[in-house]
Order: C-alpha cells, then structure tokens, then sequence
C-alpha cells in the first residue's frame, strides 16, 4: 500500500469485548504488506501496553508503539506547553502513566493543568477541589470531550460531561486534545511518518474520527460495524470518501487484486468507490 491508516478501535476493531470478524485478518496484511498504521482511541484509562494487550488477548497481533492514546496526546501537549509542570487529574492509570512519562507531576494542590479523562472513581470532592483550582488560575484540559462511552451495561458519562459540569461550574472553557482535535489528528500522522496526502482515517463515528480526518485533509473511510447507521451519514455537512460495512472489505483475497467485494459508496460518489480503494493499493 502506497497509504497509512489511522484506525479507531471500538466499533471498528472489536465491539466491547468482541473482535470484529475480519479485522483481525486486515491488520495481518497491513503488517504482512509493511503499510504503516496506528491505532487511535479517546479513551484515556488505559496505557497502550494495557490496549495492546487487549487486542493481543483478541487475536490481534500488534506491538504497544501501534497505539496512540488521548492520553497520551495530552501529556506530550502539556510538556510541550509547560515542560516539567503540574496537573492535579480526574482520571486513571493511562493517564496519570501518560503524564509522568512527559515529565509532569500530579499534585492535589496549586497545579498548572487540571486534566480531565474518564474514570468510574470521580467523586463530587474531585470535582469541588477542581472548581476552586481553576477559579484560582488552573487551565482546564480536556483529553477528549466525547459525552459519553459505551459499556457492557449500557452507558455512562465520559470526559465530556465531566467538562460541562466544571465549565458551567466555572465558567473557563476547556482545550480538548483528542479526536477530532487537529492537535491529537496531527500527532498521530506524525507518530508514523505520513505526509498529509498519504493519511488514511478509518472510524465508525462521524462526529470524531471521520470529523477529525476531513478537518486535517485526510481520505477518510466510515464503517458501518460501530454506532452510525446508513442513514445518520446524510445529517452531517461533511462526508467521508467511503462508506464500507466494516474492515473486513479492505482484506484483499489472496487470488486477487481486488481490495473491496462490496462498496458502498457515499451518495453522488458511486462511480468513485472502487477507484477510492484501488488508489489505496498504488
């Protein structure tokens, strides 16, 4: 492949604890092929040795430098901004591991940054003692502001409503680092070496990754196997360049050199799907 791919994992990879059928086997060719690829996630809890793990226990070959974390966005955006500065967390082990690791230290009173990730140890404490931090001059940072996170039990809130409760609470706005962010978009091409042009997007939502990729000029690719349907496509004022029913259809049969059996291609695009996928094996 003359591409490399940025790739969300939940709803694309596997389904809570499920693999996807297929994906498993587009990863091992993108490996087999030498294609460069990362994994993104706006999940900030875990490390990428924690998510590769995971992917392992799947059935999913992959190494822990395969995987971008919000969290880690953050961290190296924070050292960046502050080199050796302070953060008092609202989050958990990716996180805070993610922060050490770029030279900062978390501190429960004074700090430079209050950080914002998902975590089920939130209590209403951490959220006063937050409040008052950014009143005194903390900047708030948000690792991602999706809403909410789908779970095996349902739903329930993530970074983003947590943000929404100190910004009301406050009356600060918070600076988010992961999708759609360009800052965690950019990070994550320039993890693997992409150009721009080379950079491909594949996610099952609209409103991050497929977002994320139009905003940074990206070629972007939406999977049905995830939270958007068919129809929730047409309500967005951007498209992505394909629309496939999951990563299964970029596995290329050994006999062939066809990538894709079945296209579905964006509305007023229908002639362009199959000369999409075949630019991606130039």
């Amino acid at each position: 492949m003359s591409k490399g791919f940025l790739i969300d994992m939940d709803g694309v990879i596997y389904r809570g604890s499920q693999m996807i059928p297929g994906a498993d086997k587009f990863i091992r060719q993108l490996r087999d092929e030498g294609t460069p690829f990362l994994f993104l996630t706006n999940n900030s809890q875990r490390t990428r040795r924690d998510v590769a793990t995971k992917l392992s226990r799947m059935g999913i070959d992959v190494d822990e430098q395969h995987v971008f974390t919000c969290a880690m966005a953050t961290a190296r955006f924070l050292a960046q901004q502050k080199p050796n500065g302070t953060a008092y967390v609202l989050g958990e082990g990716g996180l805070l591991n993610a922060l050490h690791q770029n030279g900062y230290s978390v501190v429960d009173h004074d700090p430079d940054f209050v950080v914002v990730g998902e975590g089920r140890t939130l209590s209403w404490d951490m959220l006063e003692t937050a409040t008052q931090m950014i009143i005194d001059g903390a900047k708030l940072i948000a690792t991602n502001d999706d809403p909410n996170c789908p779970t095996s039990r349902g739903t329930r809130p993530g970074a983003g409503a947590t943000i929404s409760f100190l910004e009301n609470a406050t009356g600060r706005k918070a600076l988010s680092i992961g999708k759609p962010s360009p800052l965690m978009m950019r990070m994550a091409r320039k993890e693997i070496g992409l150009d721009t042009s080379d950079t491909v997007m594949i996610g099952d939502t609209m409103e991050t990754d497929i977002l994320g990729g139009v905003q940074m000029g990206y070629q972007t690719i939406l999977v049905l196997s995830g939270g958007t349907k068919r129809e929730d496509v047409s309500l967005h004022p951007y498209q992505p360049d394909l629309i496939i029913p999951s990563v299964a259809e970029l596995v290329r049969p050994r006999e062939e050199q066809v990538s894709l059996r079945s296209p579905v291609a964006v509305p007023g695009h229908e002639d362009s799907a199959e000369e999409f996928v075949a630019s991606l094996r130039q």
